[in-house]
């Protein structure tokens, strides 16, 4: 079994890993605690599936415009200062959701604006959070470090939802933002532990050209466009989570909203725990596929039954099918992608895998509003099965990508002397 297992050799091996690690994992846990409470208190306020899936939508244009952003200054900046900055900005945002609660007529325009702030910060940091792991990680151990930051946040997404519900429920959105602000506090103070990570001598200097470059890069390569297509598809057309305040009720479980946002990640956990035998695979291309069908199918599955436990379970199995696809992803670019074009790289894929989730609740709540919420969910399972098939399709060299032959892998290794 010890080849299925998870390794632990980066926390162990690399100080500045787990301080970063660490970091992220307190604010994370605190994140997730807003992540569910604001949706429920624009549910409280309006009632309506729109305004849910507005707080989503109001999210897309800063993140497409602040992720390239992003990435671009991630190639031309230190990495760990980026972070450290961005930390603090969300506690700023979190502080005044907070504040906003507090008050006898909490203003929800208040709360679209700072969920598009949020995204703007988001943006800029979660391409320095990608590139710096090959920096502070060996080559040869970035597919399980790669795993060990999934399980991090996987372990918030279980954690944070559940702990928000219950805070939720018995208390106030106050009290989860107030706990989503102590978690930014204590992040900061573990981040200054991590040491600097200055640009890449062959990095350009941020401007519209250095963007431009980094675009031509990705999609002049078949592999990393499969990559985005297929999860944008996935996520637009399957994504649920807006829908999951007004599921719960469906159910006639109110208490269960935690477990909804939680179970798809129950299912993502177990696949990250058995993730060893990742390290050694090649095929890349083919298992994000399949995986992402497997995804489409299981969110289908879940909008057709109408008992918790099966809904839960099914949710699981997508959660599981997403996390092979995210981490086989996650390898692929971390041992193909040259430093200098990290960051810039790491912007558009946070595009592909946050703009998609965005637009899909956007979607989601839409077809809700004018069928039902059962609609909604099966159909998107299935329109998601069927554009991913067809996408792959058209992608050869994303289906037959083998990391042992593929020239940008083969580059990496010779650059890293890793044989």
């Amino acid at each position: 079994m010890s080849k299925f297992s998870i390794d632990l050799t980066s926390l162990k091996k690399y100080r500045d890993f787990r301080y970063l690690w660490s970091a992220g994992f307190i604010s994370y846990i605190g994140s997730m605690i807003t992540y569910v409470a604001i949706p429920f208190q624009i549910k409280e306020m309006t009632h309506s599936y729109l305004a849910v899936g507005i707080s989503g939508a109001v999210e897309i244009i800063p993140l497409i415009i602040f992720g390239l952003y992003g990435g671009v200054l991630a190639d031309s900046v230190d990495r760990k200062k980026m972070i450290w900055a961005t930390e603090a900005a969300s506690l700023v945002l979190t502080s005044i959701l907070l504040i906003n609660s507090l008050s006898p007529h909490p203003h929800l325009l208040l709360i679209y604006i700072v969920a598009g702030l949020f995204a703007a910060v988001d943006g800029l940091q979660r391409p320095s959070a990608d590139a710096i792991l090959p920096r502070i990680v060996g080559h040869g151990d970035l597919p399980s470090a790669s795993a060990l930051m999934s399980l991090r946040w996987q372990f918030g997404v279980i954690v944070g939802p559940s702990i928000g519900g219950v805070i939720i429920s018995t208390s106030s959105v106050s009290v989860g933002y107030f706990v989503d602000v102590i978690s930014f506090v204590i992040s900061l103070l573990l981040l200054l532990k991590v040491g600097s990570v200055p640009a890449n001598p062959l990095a350009q200097k941020p401007s519209l050209a250095g963007l431009l470059e980094g675009l031509r890069y990705a999609f002049n390569r078949q592999d990393l466009l499969g990559t985005y297509l297929v999860d944008l598809a996935a996520m637009f057309f399957a994504m649920p989570n807006a829908l999951f305040p007004f599921w719960a009720d469906q159910l006639g479980a109110p208490w269960a909203l935690g477990f909804l946002y939680a179970s798809g990640t129950a299912g993502a956990i177990v696949i990250t725990l058995t993730s060893g035998w990742m390290t050694n695979f090649r095929f890349h291309g083919r298992a994000i596929m399949w995986a992402a069908i497997g995804w489409g199918v299981a969110i289908a599955a879940a909008g057709l039954v109408h008992w918790l436990p099966l809904v839960l379970l099914f949710l699981a199995l997508a959660g599981a099918s997403d996390m092979v696809s995210a981490l086989l992803r996650k390898a692929l670019w971390n041992q193909t992608i040259a430093d200098e074009f990290r960051g810039r790289l790491a912007g558009i894929e946070l595009l592909s895998y946050s703009v998609g989730p965005l637009a899909g609740q956007l979607r989601a709540a839409t077809i809700a509003s004018a069928t039902s919420l059962t609609f909604s969910v099966t159909s998107g399972g299935i329109i998601c099965v069927i554009v991913v098939a067809i996408t792959a399709g058209f992608l050869p060299k994303f289906r037959k990508f083998d990391l042992q032959t593929n020239e940008f892998a083969v580059r990496e290794r010779k650059v890293r002397k890793i044989s």
